[in-house]
């Protein structure tokens, strides 16, 4: 394979290889993407999104890769930098976007932070998935000092821990194995949130598939959700996650969840065939 044009960028220090693969196809696997997001070996990113061409009504569709190789349905914050570049090219206030979690909205905000309708939440256990029928509003489970998580689905799975202090929690140590636990038979993203008051909150992220992350769209809607399912915040919040904040507003009219926040160009490049 060729070199290949890439775009860094990041959505509150969530970073992304974003290649353009409209024009010429970019066939990547598991072994690919795992090179290009080591941070040692390769260029070094949570996640690596590919544009493609649209299929199926769209303006254009997404693939998303963690930084372990896994192929995921959805990446919120990679999906509003990705829009970024096309409503940028397009001169257009909004486009739609296909992902396999389902066709996404994205639109320009007036202060430049990018917006995307993430959809609706997903509570059902089939549906999120978990392994055998529970209560999703309250987990009949725990692993150290997590206990009772919301479990929900924004195209991908969450559980949602509600803790006193969210810096406190070793999320190192517990989020493999929660990621990993039987109970999630596609593995699971992992929140550890801590509510500051009805219109805030701090969480703290394990990604499934990528780690530790300073930010995430899917897991700031997937946050928020489950505290205002829970009663303990208004319907739209602001989630301060270790690389900045987002906006997370809950629909009343249709469910749909709303995501917003800024993204940011690092650099841009070729990659080496040598990681291809």
């Amino acid at each position: 394979m060729q070199e290949r044009a890439f775009i860094k960028m990041h959505g509150l220090g969530n970073d992304f290889v974003v290649v353009d693969a409209r024009a010429e196809p970019f066939p990547l696997d598991a072994g690919r993407a795992s090179r290009i997001a080591d941070r040692r070996w390769g260029v070094g990113c949570d996640q690596v999104v590919v544009m493609a061409p649209a299929v199926a009504g769209g303006d254009l569709a997404l693939r998303f890769f963690n930084s372990d190789g896994s192929e995921v349905e959805a990446c919120g914050n990679g999906t509003r930098c990705a829009a970024s570049l096309v409503l940028a090219e397009s001169g257009c206030q909004a486009i739609a976007i296909e992902t396999l979690g389902g066709l996404l909205q994205a639109r320009l905000n007036g202060d430049g932070a990018v917006e995307v309708d993430m959809g609706a939440p997903r509570f059902g256990w089939k549906d999120i998935p978990l392994a055998r029928e529970m209560d999703t509003l309250r987990l009949d489970f725990a692993k150290g000092p997590l206990t009772a998580p919301v479990a929900l689905s924004m195209g991908n799975p969450h559980v949602v821990f509600f803790v006193p202090d969210a810096a406190a929690i070793d999320l190192a140590d517990l989020g493999p194995a929660i990621e990993r636990d039987p109970l999630f038979p596609q593995r699971t993203n992992v929140q550890i949130v801590q509510v500051l008051d009805a219109t805030k909150l701090r969480q703290r992220i394990w990604e499934r598939g990528a780690g530790l992350t300073q930010a995430s769209g899917s897991g700031g809607c997937a946050a928020a959700v489950a505290a205002m399912r829970r009663g303990l915040t208004e319907r739209r919040v602001v989630v301060a996650q270790p690389g900045g904040d987002l906006t997370i507003a809950w629909r009343q009219e249709d469910g749909h969840v709303l995501m917003t926040g800024p993204v940011a160009t690092s650099f841009i490049g070729t990659l080496d065939p040598a990681l291809l």
